[in-house]
């Protein structure tokens, strides 16, 4: 049982990209009216940063949030040089998302945000996952949930929100993993944690085409036809309101975002190009399906600016914000 209290916790991610900058700037930003979090990383990256009070529970972050950045400090066994990903720094990065996961899952914290990390480095390191979705799926695989199970990867502004049936895959192998199965898993994914952590008493979900005009008719492509209506057919079969396939180009204007409440879309780019034309720098990612809440900032760990004061924490506030708007549902808060 998760303590409505329970403050949230972040994990710190790559040490050498952007993360300790902006998981200070997020602190500033949110002191006074919060929600109030935990940092999961070693309290010597971030002190450069601003003020740091090392804790040894997540419980008494909330006491020391509105003075200070509250970190479970765990350190770091390797140097850290902004913008220069290192191998070394792996264990700590990844000690730190499992501790966060640790916690959710003993009700010790709300729920888990997740600043960047950079696959590369990892995967020197022997990571074998993807990237962090999946990841967290295989730490959580093994508690009980209420509900289809994803993970299912969100897109989330104020205005918007998309779940993708394929993510990091090339253009080229789309229509290959796309199946009447797949997509009848995201809808009821995305529908179950519409209603329980966005408060949707009746979600309404809006199929995205796979090919122009949505095939018109089998004219331009047999996907609509053969896989998505199908899928969507079956999803209001079981009670889940969701549109046969739309054409994508006709989808995220305002008129026709005011009539669903999430997009099922198929491709990284679909998805994406219009989450960030609508708000570039506040996107939040979030994973559906799973027995904790997750949410990161929409972006990378930039490198190529790591270190020089320009980082923008505006994505990791909005994660902090959603996490914490969703933690509150779940979790009966008043």
């Amino acid at each position: 049982m998760t303590a409505p209290d329970a403050p949230l916790v972040l994990s710190l991610g790559d040490p050498a990209g952007i993360g300790p900058e902006i998981v200070a700037g997020a602190w500033r930003a949110l002191k006074a009216s919060g929600p109030a979090f935990a940092v999961l990383g070693d309290a010597d990256v971030l002190a450069p940063f601003g003020p740091v009070e090392r804790i040894s529970d997540p419980a008494l972050a909330g006491a020391a949030f509105g003075s200070a950045l509250p970190v479970l400090h765990s350190p770091i066994d390797a140097s850290v040089t902004p913008g220069k990903g290192d191998p070394a720094h792996a264990a700590a990065i990844l000690r730190w998302i499992d501790t966060g996961v640790t916690f959710c899952l003993e009700g010790r914290a709300r729920a888990l945000v997740t600043a960047p990390i950079a696959k590369a480095p990892l995967y020197e390191a022997g990571f074998s996952f993807p990237g962090h979705t999946e990841y967290l799926a295989e730490l959580t695989k093994d508690t009980a949930q209420d509900g289809p199970r994803g993970p299912v990867m969100m897109l989330a502004t104020d205005d918007l929100r998309v779940v993708l049936t394929t993510i990091h895959i090339p253009l080229a192998k789309v229509v290959s993993e796309l199946s009447v199965e797949r997509v009848v898993e995201v809808g009821r994914v995305t529908a179950a944690a519409l209603t329980r952590d966005f408060g949707f008493a009746s979600p309404r979900l809006a199929m995205a085409g796979l090919n122009p005009h949505a095939g018109e008719g089998g004219a331009i492509g047999r996907e609509e036809i053969e896989i998505l209506n199908p899928a969507a057919a079956a999803l209001r079969a079981m009670g889940i309101d969701c549109s046969d396939a739309r054409p994508a180009d006709t989808l995220f204007h305002a008129e026709a975002r005011a009539r669903y409440d999430a997009v099922i879309a198929h491709y990284h780019d679909q998805a994406l190009i219009p989450i960030k034309t609508l708000d570039f720098y506040g996107g939040v990612n979030v994973t559906l399906g799973l027995p904790i809440v997750r949410t990161s900032p929409d972006h990378g760990v930039g490198y190529d600016i790591a270190g020089k004061g320009v980082a923008r924490a505006d994505s990791l506030i909005s994660a902090l914000r959603l996490a914490g708007r969703m933690a509150d549902l779940r979790h009966g808060a008043t």
